[in-house]
């Protein structure tokens, strides 16, 4: 028996699925695992919510805290998140989210600053554009905010609009024009 938690939420970028398990520790007491987008689904092609195991249990009430967040954020009234995390993944992509997790709200950097940053060779900076593209946290560990050395909005799991839509949200782009 899994001891996932789960539950869904809509946002301004579409249905979002929140994964966790309970943690005393944690702020609101869970501690998140993934953050992940319907159009995740989508690009997928999964027939069930994004990832949704039968075994795991619905607890919309355990993610009071962590929905409130959100929902402060989309209205923005908050710019850092208080939340704990449970995500799963390598020391390396670990050490990446954690460099990601330092760029502030309404700023962007690039995959070659996140390289530098972690006092890697740039050749590493498409293995550490494989681990921003596996950040099982979207927009609470803001990979949005990664773009291209030039300037642009290179791939994002949630879709290059929601991308758009976080940046236009945290100030970073202007509202498009359509």
């Amino acid at each position: 028996m899994s001891n996932t938690i789960y539950t869904t939420m809509d946002s301004p970028v579409g249905k979002l699925l929140l994964t966790g398990e309970r943690d005393e520790t944690a702020p609101g007491g869970v501690a998140l695992s993934a953050v992940k987008m319907e159009v995740w689904k989508a690009a997928n092609r999964r027939e069930l919510d994004p990832g949704v195991d039968p075994d795991w249990e619905y607890a919309p009430e355990d993610f009071a805290h962590a929905v409130a967040q959100l929902d402060a954020y989309f209205r923005g009234e908050l710019t850092d998140f208080d939340l704990g995390y449970a995500a799963r993944g390598t020391d390396f992509q670990q050490r990446v989210w954690d460099e990601i997790k330092k760029i502030p709200y309404g700023t962007t950097t690039t995959y070659g600053k996140i390289t530098a940053n972690l006092g890697l060779d740039r050749a590493q900076a498409r293995a550490v554009g494989g681990a921003v593209g596996s950040n099982p946290l979207g927009i609470v560990v803001p990979c949005h905010r990664v773009i291209g050395a030039n300037g642009s909005l290179t791939g994002y799991a949630g879709g290059l609009e929601n991308k758009e839509t976080l940046l236009v949200l945290e100030g970073v782009l202007p509202e498009p024009l359509v």
